[in-house]
């Protein structure tokens, strides 16, 4: 997939100079807590203006209202959208919607789908998740939140654990991953509980960026991409609402809605070792899930970087 993508960055270069590139950027709606992402000016590599995403795919949990009445059905309204990659999570259903790991994956081939990752309960039968996940082709297993700690111990607990979790996938040959929410951008102790974490983790594990909530947390998804190149394995790509009170964190909209810059950001995620870009959606104003899923799926068949 990497060398796909060197593929289409150069073939792209081109093109690029004819491209019209989309106007919108971010907004002020995120106020002094996303005040960095209207200062996102780095100049990006000549090689990835004008390039596209060659897959892309989308966190479950955005269909989470309409998911359990229809896992086969909505799975395949979700292939139709054009979607070629899903990441799973945890409900009531289990990993793989009452389905084994190998009925679940059978059904993805017929749709042309790839399960490559899925958040978990990374404290309950960890190893049986990990042979599982394994056994039909994921590259990933995610902690989806691990919560604000007190102190510095607090956030060494928390990088064992990762360690240790990263071990265990290792082991079974899969990758570990954490995904951020706002709080990991807050100081505590003196320490970036973020920056503590990638700093201190082994290379077992990597790490999932929510580009919403580092924007939520009044952090700069640029300066965390080039400060951390090569660890950053996936994205969620979310957008925030125009003219949402900073304080506010849930105020995801469909994409290309919203005040997050996503041509500019995904741009420098390409050079810095990203590989998978995956849809979420918490909020649907004046939509449903299915809707705005198909909404992002087409904005991100549309995207070219900037």
């Amino acid at each position: 997939m990497t060398d796909r993508r060197k593929f289409l960055r150069q073939s792209a270069k081109l093109g690029a100079a004819t491209l019209l590139l989309p106007a919108w950027g971010c907004g002020a709606s995120s106020g002094d807590r996303g005040e960095s992402v209207e200062a996102l000016q780095d100049e990006q590599p000549a090689e990835t203006a004008g390039g596209s995403l060659d897959a892309f795919g989308i966190q479950l949990y955005t269909l989470r209202d309409v998911l359990p009445q229809d896992v086969k059905g909505t799975l395949r309204k979700i292939a139709d959208y054009g979607y070629q990659q899903i990441e799973g999570y945890e409900g009531n259903m289990g990993l793989f919607w009452g389905m084994s790991n190998t009925e679940f994956k059978d059904y993805l081939d017929e749709l042309g789908l790839t399960m490559v990752s899925s958040h978990c309960n990374i404290d309950e039968n960890f190893e049986q998740k990990a042979k599982q996940a394994a056994e039909i082709g994921m590259d990933y297993l995610i902690c989806p939140y691990i919560g604000a700690q007190d102190d510095r111990n607090g956030w060494q607990a928390v990088v064992d654990k990762f360690n240790q979790r990263g071990q265990i996938c290792a082991d079974n040959g899969i990758r570990f991953a954490y995904h951020n929410h706002g709080y990991s951008f807050q100081e505590v102790d003196g320490i970036m509980p973020q920056d503590f974490m990638m700093e201190n983790t082994t290379d077992e594990v990597d790490y999932e960026m929510d580009i919403y909530w580092v924007v939520t947390g009044g952090a700069d998804p640029i300066d965390y991409l080039n400060k951390f190149p090569g660890k950053w394995k996936l994205c969620h790509v979310k957008d925030r609402e125009r003219g949402a009170d900073p304080a506010e964190s849930e105020a995801s909209v469909d994409l290309g809605t919203g005040s997050i810059d996503y041509p500019r950001i995904l741009a420098v995620a390409e050079e810095q070792g990203m590989e998978y870009y995956i849809v979420e959606q918490e909020r649907y104003p004046n939509s449903t899930p299915l809707k705005s899923a198909e909404v992002d799926a087409q904005y991100l068949r549309e995207l070219k970087f900037s």
